[in-house]
């Protein structure tokens, strides 16, 4: 009996199952990504991967990038369940500016900025605002049946106009240590604002994965005419996913407006909403809709903000930078597709000998050639 042969195509040694699996694994590319670009870093700056204490926080380069990425994870993480049932939310951007004006100009006119009822106050404000934005936008896509990419566009240019007349065209400065904190803040000597968006992130995935919402939601994004017909609302999920997104997006606004304690109505999450869609992409959510990855788009949104980071690092000129930062992501894609994996393995293959011709074949061409001389 002839043993197994264990090895690949051209020769190759194959990969054991357990290997398989593993580099099968969802999640797998994406960490790698991430791996490789936190061991080039290291190459550029040794001490890269150093996290000391100070004053009783953590400080280090990996720090600053949970801290930094926690803004774009939240948005990240709202777009995963928009995507999930084939749909988008451009609007995100406009949310999050719209969200951090409506806080620092409620504290900034209070009669005490820095009471924490002040603060509390202009939080609830500032989502109750962000589930109107959520609800207008469910409403556009699920009831009146508008395409999300344009429900969505409306208030991605009209909400950085209200933002701007929230702020009156100005730059609102705040001075709020309770408001502080959301962004800027530490607690159990890790900056405050990783905590929260680690919380929503477990929260998120419970309610996703440990109850049928989650696969509601994927059945309404994979195939929605048999979810209508089995009796699945996908009005009211379609409305409830775009609420969490404008959500999500409003905490992402209040951490990035306390961290600066200012708020910016023109800039304040300019481009977010193209990260966030960046993010789950490479986490391996699908535009398509259906089946999605929360574990894969936090991957994501930290490999954007390291590859951020990087380009500081490198010292890449401003004007080239989202230059570079599409390079980079095309290649991310590329690396993580399987048809471009299989088609580059396919390429590298060597040349093999031609096929021996069938036994007999001569012979028959030889009769016909005597009998058709």
């Amino acid at each position: 009996m002839t043993p197994p042969d264990d090895t690949g195509a051209a020769g190759r040694p194959a990969l054991a199952p357990g290997a398989r699996r593993f580099t099968g694994h969802p999640l797998f590319w994406p960490a790698a990504v991430l791996a490789a670009l936190l061991l080039g870093n290291v190459a550029l700056t040794h001490d890269f991967l150093a996290v000391r204490v100070q004053n009783g926080h953590l400080y280090g380069s990996l720090i600053d990038i949970l801290q930094f990425g926690a803004p774009l994870i939240l948005v990240s993480l709202g777009m995963t369940l928009v995507i999930a049932t084939r749909g988008i939310d451009l609007s995100v951007g406009s949310t999050v500016a719209i969200a951090g004006a409506l806080a620092c100009e409620h504290i900034a006119t209070a009669q005490d900025p820095g009471s924490l009822s002040t603060v509390v106050t202009a939080i609830a404000t500032a989502l109750g605002v962000a589930a109107a934005i959520g609800l207008m936008n469910g409403f556009l896509v699920a009831r009146l049946g508008v395409q999300p990419i344009v429900a969505t566009l409306v208030l991605m240019v009209a909400g950085r106009g209200v933002a701007q007349l929230i702020t009156d065209g100005q730059i609102i400065s705040v001075s709020s240590a309770a408001y502080k904190m959301i962004g800027g803040g530490y607690w159990l000597t890790l900056p405050f604002a990783v905590l929260l968006a680690a919380a929503l992130v477990a929260v998120t995935s419970l309610v996703t994965r440990r109850t049928a919402l989650g696969m509601l939601i994927e059945s309404v994004g994979g195939n929605p005419v048999a979810s209508r017909l089995i009796g699945i609302r996908a009005a009211g999920l379609l409305v409830t996913v775009y609420v969490v997104s404008a959500v999500c997006a409003a905490v992402a606004g209040l951490m990035i407006s306390s961290n600066v304690s200012s708020a910016d109505g023109n800039n304040a999450g300019l481009w977010i909403e193209l990260d966030a869609i960046l993010a789950v992409v490479i986490g391996g959510t699908a535009l398509t809709g259906g089946r999605f990855s929360l574990g894969g788009t936090v991957l994501g949104a930290l490999i954007i903000q390291t590859l951020s980071t990087t380009i500081y690092t490198l010292g890449v000129p401003p004007e080239t930078t989202l230059v570079f930062k599409a390079l980079v992501v095309i290649v991310v894609c590329l690396v993580q597709s399987p048809a471009f994996r299989a088609r580059l393995s396919r390429s590298r293959r060597p040349a093999g000998p031609d096929p021996a011709p069938v036994s007999g074949s001569g012979d028959v061409a030889a009769r016909r050639q005597e009998v058709h001389p």
